[in-house]
């Protein structure tokens, strides 16, 4: 146990010590928060900024008028600064006022209105700038009328309407599918969630290939047993890999939350809490089944060129969920969307897709859990068979069909 532990202490200390590990355990969520803040202040400063480009003299006045030939405008709503759109009878009046500086333009709304939506913009320069914003005013006013000058119809109305899409199949919420969020952030989290995997487990493989390539596995043999050389590696690249998935998912949570208005990310597409729980628990299991087979390629191969081009055949399960991702997304619930994030060779990537997309039926993570589990068991028990003094210190060609026998202890 004392020499299990040691291996466990110099591979811990040795991976989370290094430069590269530490710099992608900050800049990784750094990143994105540094990104974050810049639209902060770009989103605080621009208006300004384009203001002092556009209008360099800010005391000149933007009040204008209209001329409503139609007859729409009873009143002006509360809300509108006073004087800022002032009536007049008819165009030569307006323009009166505009040359004696009272006004900065002014609107005709012409009698045919209702059927052309038509209106007359005058005045003596264009601003593309206050125009727009102007006009959108003008836009404001008219449809206050339009509803009969009730302030709180016009709330009502300019409210940004809001769906609740129910499958009633599947009796579950589902997202706006017209919200391209809805696609990107299941994406970015699976994405993220399959790299963290897969570059755990490679480390494995390369701790474990690397010692047999500089006969460094040779001194180890001499004062400890293979199963403790397994057991003390595949513990501490282990949490190694699950400090930095806690650093990345928790900061990622604590972005969206902090981020979450001024990147206007509406609340039924905010992830649940619950996937950093999901995600821990299928991190550990994914680790423990994908870990161990690198290990075991890592045992049986004689260096770290041959070890690389090996896991290939390892780690197709884990990549046909990412080639699967868009139908996931698309349809959490469907059959081969289930099938795929409770079978334990893709369950851990496949699983927290379907997760980060909504609700799924509790039972279906559980029971992938415990399968995931009973292949880890098998793994491990099978790999651990591999760590015998005759196979770590003398190492062949990568075969498949050798590899698998001797998974199954035939070897």
């Amino acid at each position: 146990m004392n020499r299990t532990w040691t291996v466990f202490k110099y591979e811990l200390i040795n991976t989370i010590s290094r430069r590269s590990f530490i710099l992608t355990l900050i800049l990784v969520p750094l990143v994105p928060a540094l990104i974050l803040g810049v639209i902060n202040i770009l989103g605080d400063h621009q208006t300004q900024a384009i203001q002092e480009l556009f209008i360099p003299d800010t005391k000149i006045s933007n009040n204008e008028g209209y001329v409503d030939q139609a007859g729409l405008i009873q009143s002006l709503p509360e809300w509108l600064p006073k004087d800022r759109l002032a009536p007049y009878p008819d165009e030569d009046s307006a323009r009166l006022a505009m040359d004696e500086g009272k006004i900065t333009a002014f609107y005709i709304i012409p009698e045919n209105y209702i059927e052309t939506g038509d209106v007359r913009y005058i005045r003596t320069d264009f601003n593309p700038v206050t125009g727009f914003e102007q006009s959108e005013m003008l836009n404001q006013v008219l449809r206050f009328n339009l509803l009969g000058g009730e302030g709180e119809l016009y709330q009502k109305y300019q409210k940004t309407m809001t769906f609740e899409f129910v499958n009633l199949k599947s009796e579950v919420l589902e997202r706006d599918q017209d919200n391209p969020l809805t696609f990107y952030l299941p994406y970015g989290v699976t994405l993220l969630f399959y790299i963290i995997v897969l570059t755990t487990s490679s480390l494995m493989l390369n701790s474990v290939s690397k010692e047999k390539e500089n006969r460094v596995v040779e001194i180890l043999m001499s004062s400890l047993m293979p199963t403790q050389l397994f057991t003390g590696k595949i513990i501490a690249l282990g949490i190694a890999g699950l400090l930095q998935m806690v650093v990345w998912f928790g900061s990622g949570f604590i972005i969206m939350r902090l981020g979450g208005t001024t990147l206007n990310i509406p609340a039924n597409l905010q992830l649940p809490p619950s996937l950093l729980l999901w995600s821990i628990l299928f991190f550990l299991l994914g680790y423990g089944m994908y870990g161990g087979l690198m290990a075991g390629i890592g045992a049986i191969v004689p260096n770290l060129r041959e070890a690389s081009q090996a896991s290939y055949v390892i780690i197709i399960p884990v990549i046909i969920p990412m080639l699967m991702i868009g139908s996931t997304i698309n349809d959490p619930n469907g059959m081969l969307a289930t099938a795929i994030s409770i079978f334990p060779l893709t369950a851990p990537v496949a699983m927290i897709t379907r997760l980060s997309t909504g609700i799924i039926p509790l039972w279906q993570p559980i029971l992938a859990a415990f399968l995931l589990l009973g292949t880890v068991i098998l793994v491990i028990r099978s790999v651990a068979g591999l760590f015998r003094s005759q196979i770590l210190l003398t190492g062949q060609k990568f075969n498949i069909i050798i590899f698998f026998r001797a998974l199954l202890g035939k070897v």
